[in-house]
């Protein structure tokens, strides 16, 4: 975004639809997501979005939806044995009540390559969502309104790019834009990023934890969704939201080192963020 263009806010109406028309025409927006910045674009701009981060152009994008239409990405007639559409459903709303988090499970045949990857026999997506809480909800709302499918990304210029082993995402506006400087980005940002932030106390500043649907299992006669990545909400927290609906979890290997937040030189993370880095449940 240059220099001398209006700041958007996500609070405001009127910055938000302007915001929507703007991805609808083709130009990707990063904007406050749930207590951190992510990038979204158009369905059919996954190539586009993974240009302005410097990531491979064939590299699988994920979606995102407003709450309400997350479980319209999946084939819920491909779930695995013990997990039904209503279970879904119910993890769904669950963990979104929470704040971000992220969802993975057969792709409904809708959905099209570049936001589908194969897991053994199954075609996935995956889904990432701001957390019900959220003022994105409405862009996102609107956004989906005028061209259907949303591809999301973490607001940051990729590792392919930065030689960096990991690139984290960016919960500030002002390094954001300055990373980003030169693309052609709408940036559509929190009010009060210390505001955003306390919105969501048990979720740090990284990209969110991301449940499997599809690579459920049965552990000593209880069925298991799996970690796929342990991200902002702690492995913890979501043993407790499973169990309460009857569930457990195993942690796969990519979910084996907590994901960390980015720091900045003029000031110290996040309090919300000094927290154990390993998951803490596996399988049992």
């Amino acid at each position: 975004m240059s220099a001398n263009h209006a700041r958007l806010v996500l609070d405001r109406t009127d910055d938000v639809a302007h915001a929507a028309r703007l991805l609808a025409e083709g130009r990707p927006v990063a904007h406050g997501f749930g207590n951190i910045y992510a990038l979204t674009a158009r369905g059919d701009a996954v190539g586009r979005l993974n240009a302005l981060k410097g990531r491979p152009h064939d590299q699988t994008g994920s979606l995102t939806a407003p709450s309400g239409r997350v479980l319209d990405a999946f084939d819920l007639s491909a779930l695995p044995p013990g997990v039904s559409p209503s279970l879904v459903a119910d993890v769904v709303d669950a963990c979104s009540t929470l704040g971000p988090f992220g969802f993975r499970g057969p792709a409904a045949t809708h959905v099209p390559p570049g936001l589908t990857a194969q897991d053994g026999s199954t075609t996935t997506t995956q889904v990432i969502v701001p957390g019900d809480a959220c003022p994105s909800q409405r862009f996102l709302a609107e956004a989906s309104d005028a061209v259907g499918l949303l591809v999301i990304s973490s607001a940051n210029r990729s590792r392919h790019v930065t030689g960096e082993v990991d690139a984290p995402v960016h919960w500030r506006a002002d390094a954001l834009r300055a990373e980003l400087a030169g693309g052609d980005l709408v940036l559509l940002e929190h009010d009060d990023e210390a505001a955003a932030r306390a919105r969501f106390p048990r979720h740090t500043t990284v990209s969110t934890t991301i449940l499997a649907f599809h690579r459920a299992e049965r552990v000593h006669g209880r069925v298991h969704l799996r970690l796929e990545r342990h991200g902002s909400l702690a492995a913890g927290e979501v043993v407790q939201v499973l169990a309460a609906l009857g569930l457990g979890v195993t942690a796969s290997t990519h979910a084996a080192v907590r994901l960390l937040p980015r720091s900045y030189d003029d000031g110290p993370r996040p309090t919300a963020d000094r927290g154990p880095a390993r998951p803490t449940v596996m399988a049992g």
